[in-house]
């Protein structure tokens, strides 16, 4: 199966509560601003993603999703 993992930069606050539960550290905090004023999140290793979803499951703002990619 196919994953695609997708994050609303703007709907970030930037909080890093998913950059702490991530067991293998893809994600970190941008250097750049959003149009909100925060630092969002972004995959910084994302060939270390394994799609467990705790990222998705941690986030407050609903910023970060993991969906299944269907081949037709």
């Amino acid at each position: 199966m196919a994953y695609k993992y997708i994050i609303d930069s703007e709907r970030c606050k930037g909080c890093g509560l998913c950059v702490e539960v991530c067991p293998k550290n893809v994600l970190e905090l941008s250097d750049e601003i959003n149009a909100k004023g925060y630092f969002p999140v972004y995959q910084a290793h994302p060939e270390n993603c394994i799609f467990c979803t705790t990222c998705c499951i941690m986030c407050p703002d609903v910023a970060i999703i993991i969906t299944e990619i269907i081949e037709a």
